[in-house]
Parts: structure tokens; C-alpha cells; sequence
């Protein structure tokens, strides 16, 4: 088995996952990435580069997770990174949508460390990627707020149940160079404009934060936001 560091990224294949899972193989880490389709897994595995291979897993197929991430024989640093977007609103709730959202989010993530856990030592770690949505809620947001905010808890009871790898949830604003967010210019510019850096968040931001928590070894049970000072206004 290799000495380098390995790392698995679940939703890898875009955004902010993407993103680390380049960071930490450009560092010569082993990468693991997961998307939803085995082709699009491993054409952006074949992008990051030699040292990465793509897995398909869908997160809202809980009893489907384990047998997919079979093959992951060692886990040193988790990133759970998969998202689902749903503008939801309790006046005109779509039940379906909301549920698929929190399944893939809240079980699907637990049920991805609930799978690899004895394949972490004592020293490995995991960042879980929530949102600012948790603290600033928005209308449409009811079950992004939801599942934020769950995330936030969830880590919680992940360092308390498996102590002593760490576990840390990163809570980012507005991400502007997503390929979601990248030609919504009307959306952030309204943020910037009350963010008190004067830009907005970017994946390097996200990536360099993820690192951090991933490595402090005296990091744990934190839920890192990263807004540029947006919640103080």
C-alpha cells in the first residue's frame, strides 16, 4: 500500500470538490472521487491526473453507498462534498424534492463515514461542506437551511461517536467561480456589496479552508464559516 496520504472526495467531479480533490493530488496524495455516473467519475479522474480514479455513488441510494465505495481500502482525509440544490418554499413545499435533498445530504453523508470508518486510522479526518444558508436563510431555502444546519449538528455527534478522528464542517457564502454561480453576476454582486472584504468567496478560498481543517490535528467539532465577515452585517 502506498505512504502517500489518501484521499477520498465525495462529489468530486465539479465546484468545490473538484477543486480540493486537484489541490490534494497535485500535493501527490492518492484521490478517490465519487459523481453520480461512473463515466463522468472517471473522465475527471482521468483530468485530475494519474493518482485519481472516479467512483459512481448516489448519495440518495443510502443502501447502495457501502457496496459502491467497496474498493476504498484506506481513508486518511474524507471531504464530503456533494450537494443538491433545492429552491423549496413552505408556502408551495415540494415534499419529494426536500426529502431527496436531506437524504443525500444528512443520511447519505452519514452513511458514506458510517462505510468507511474502519478504514480510518486514528489520525485521519473528514470536513462535511454545509453553507452560509444556515445562518442567513433566504426565500426558496428551507430545506438548504435544513440541511446546513443539520450538517452543523451531525458533526457533532460524528467526533462524539468516533473519536478520536476528527471530524469539521466548513459553512461557505456564496461561492463566485462555481460553475453555478460563475454567470449569476446580478446575485453577487448584491453580496459582495455587503461583504466587509469587498469580494466574494472563491474555491481556492474553500480548498485552502478545507486543507486546514483537514490537517490541524487540534481542529475538531468545528463549523467553520467562510464569508469574508458577511455575517457581521
Amino acid at each position: 500500500m502506498s505512504d502517500r496520504i489518501h484521499v477520498v472526495v465525495i462529489g468530486g467531479t465539479s465546484g468545490i470538490g473538484r477543486h480540493a480533490a486537484e489541490s490534494f493530488a497535485a500535493r501527490g496524495c492518492e484521490v478517490v472521487i465519487t459523481g453520480r455516473t461512473e463515466h463522468r467519475a472517471k473522465e475527471i479522474a482521468g483530468q485530475i491526473g494519474s493518482q485519481a480514479r472516479g467512483l459512481a455513488l448516489d448519495l440518495t441510494v443510502p443502501e447502495q453507498i457501502a457496496p459502491a465505495l467497496g474498493s476504498v481500502r484506506r481513508v486518511d482525509r474524507l471531504v464530503l462534498a456533494a450537494l443538491e440544490r433545492d429552491h423549496n418554499t413552505v408556502r408551495e413545499y415540494r415534499p419529494a424534492d426536500a426529502a431527496r435533498m436531506l437524504m443525500m445530504k444528512l443520511v447519505g453523508y452519514t452513511a458514506v463515514v458510517h462505510a468507511l470508518a474502519p478504514r480510518m486510522s486514528d489520525d485521519s479526518s473528514a470536513v462535511l461542506l454545509g453553507g452560509l444558508a444556515m445562518h442567513r436563510p433566504y426565500p426558496g431555502s428551507t430545506s438548504v437551511t435544513t440541511a446546513n444546519g443539520g450538517i452543523a449538528a451531525l458533526v457533532r455527534t460524528l467526533v462524539t461517536e468516533l473519536a478520536p478522528i476528527r471530524f469539521n464542517a466548513l459553512h461557505p457564502s456564496l461561492v463566485a467561480d462555481t460553475p453555478y454561480w460563475s454567470d449569476k453576476p446580478h446575485v453577487w454582486e448584491a453580496v459582495k456589496a455587503r461583504t466587509p472584504t469587498g469580494r466574494l468567496v472563491t474555491m481556492r478560498d474553500c480548498t485552502e479552508a478545507i486543507t486546514f481543517l483537514l490537517e490541524n490535528r487540534s481542529i475538531n467539532g468545528v463549523n467553520l464559516s467562510i464569508d469574508g465577515g458577511e455575517l457581521l452585517v
